[in-house]
Order: structure tokens, then sequence, then C-alpha cells
């Protein structure tokens, strides 16, 4: 065979190669909800068959040689790309197809669950104002009450001091504060709504790699956040009696949307044959070399005609 040049054809088939082998990475990436490496792998494997293979048909086209051997073989190359690209164009790569079918409905989920998770911080807050007003209106009462029950005067942890009880007021509603308001608690709240609005961009653009992440960590972060707002309001003060904060959370299951495989759709069909077709244009393009008795004919004696297959 002559020396392999690279041409506008072998160009075409590499970027489709490369285009359909991406396409397959988005759609593992979705079906092993993030599993970047294995997707990866797995697309360039994909990527460098289809294109061995395209290209390996077309080298075998311009033999200058062995033109019968080559024939069969060219052949055997042909069959086993088709094979290939009809076993990829059925997985993984439509699933990316399958998942973007769905994408009204993940959207709506997504943004539910993000939603709540941003309401959930709204909800402490307004707990934790609630507790504040309570705690000091009792507080104001004891204080009122101190020379008829001085013992509740004193339980609550005022004292006679020369210390005015306002300002002793003052001291506990800081320390209520302080406690449920803790000096992480602005740093924690402007992070996760970061996260929050950045998951809400993601999902409404529909950025299949970034939506992913979204899938995996929405439902963990929220309760993980839950779970320090919780804590944060454990912490009662002197003689307060409060619930601990809580907070409905529920999540629909998004996760099926990107592990149930589907069946290869109108428009994945129609782009894997556009694929099939241009990674195969170089192929089609080339003619054989002037020598080759390939698809040559000679007429018979009874008028038909005979391929000649030999050297």
């Amino acid at each position: 065979m002559n020396q392999f040049k690279l041409s506008l054809g072998d160009l075409i088939a590499l970027l489709t190669a490369i285009a359909f082998g991406f396409v397959c990475f988005l759609s593992s990436n979705f079906f092993t909800l993030g599993n970047f490496n294995q997707s990866i792998i797995l697309s360039v494997v994909i990527a460098l068959l289809l294109s061995a293979t395209a290209l390996g048909t077309k080298l075998l086209k311009r033999t200058k040689s062995n033109f019968k051997t080559y024939f069969i073989w060219e052949m055997i190359l042909l069959v086993l790309f088709t094979g290939l690209m009809a076993l990829f164009a059925y997985s993984p790569f439509p699933h990316f197809f399958v998942v973007g079918g769905q994408k009204e409905e993940i959207q709506s989920k997504l943004s539910a669950s993000i939603l709540q998770a941003e309401n959930m911080f709204s909800a402490y807050e307004q707990y934790a104002e609630t507790r504040k007003s309570l705690y000091n209106s009792t507080l104001k009462s004891v204080v009122n009450a101190k020379n008829t029950n001085p013992s509740e005067y004193a339980a609550y942890g005022f004292q006679n001091s020369g210390v005015p009880d306002n300002i002793q007021i003052r001291n506990k509603m800081f320390a209520i504060n302080a406690d449920l308001f803790p000096s992480n608690y602005r740093e924690m709240k402007k992070a996760d709504s970061t996260w929050l609005a950045n998951a809400r961009n993601i999902v409404t653009s529909w950025k299949p790699i970034g939506i992913v992440n979204v899938v995996k960590e929405v439902e963990q972060n929220s309760k993980s956040w839950l779970a320090d707002l919780v804590e944060f309001s454990t912490k009662t003060e002197r003689r307060e009696e409060a619930q601990n904060f809580t907070y409905n959370l529920s999540f629909d299951n998004v996760k099926t949307h990107f592990t149930t495989l589907g069946k290869p759709t109108p428009l994945s069909i129609v782009l894997a044959i556009v694929a099939y077709l241009l990674m195969l244009l170089s192929y089609l393009v080339i003619p054989r070399d002037f020598r080759s008795p390939i698809g040559k004919s000679r007429p018979r004696r009874n008028g038909k005609y005979d391929i000649n297959l030999k050297n």
C-alpha cells in the first residue's frame, strides 16, 4: 500500500469519530452519574475503534498490490466498522438523547429540590427570630415580676449587682443570637446560596456535564445543611424551653432518569447514520488503483459480465 496521507475526507472522518465519541462520553457520564474516568476511557476507545476501522478500509482500498487479498480484508474491516457503529449507535450513543427527551421533567424536579433548599434558610431564620422574640418577652416578664417572684428572677440568671436589668436582658439576647447564628453561619449560608444559585443556572441552562453533579449533590447537600441548622437550634439558653428546628425535605427520584437506558430515538438514529456516512466518506470517494481488477467486469460469451478478482 502507498504511504498514508491525511486528506480532507480523513479529517472529516476523524472529527466525526471524535464527535461521536464525545456524545458517548456524555451518555456514559449520565448513566454512571458522573464517573468521569470511566466515561472518558469508554469514549476514547469508541473513537479510536471507529476511526481506525473507517480509515483502515480506505487504506486497504488504495492498495497497489495483492488486490484480492486486500479486498477480502477490506470487506472484513468494513463489516467490522459497520457492526461497531450499529452496536454503539444502539448504546451508549442514544442515551444522551434519551435523557434529553426528559429534560423538562428533570428540570422541574431539580428546580423544586433547589427551591426547598433555598427556603430552608429562610425558614430557619424565621424560627430563630421567633425564639428570640419569645425569649425576650419572657425575660421582660421575669424582670417585671422580680419583686413578687425573686426566685424565678434568679433562676433566669439575673443578678442584683448594680447592672441594670435592660443591660442584662441585652446580654442574654446577645447570647441567644450568638447560639442561633454562630460566627460561621453567614459564611455557610453565603457558600450554600452560591452553590444553589449555580445549580439553578446549570439546571435552567441544561449543562450536560454540570447537571449530573446537581443530581448527585442537591439532596446530599440539603440534608447536610439541615443537620447543621438543627445542631444550631439544639443550644438553648437558661430556663428557655424550645423545640429543635424542623424542616421537611422531600426529593423526587431524578437519578432513575439518568440511569435507565432507553431505546434509540429518531434523532439519534439519524445522527448515527450521518456519522456513519461521514466516517466512510474518504473510503467511498477514493478510487481504486487503475490496475486493480476489483469491480471491473469482462464480457462472457453469453453476453453477461463477470467480476474479475484476480491479481
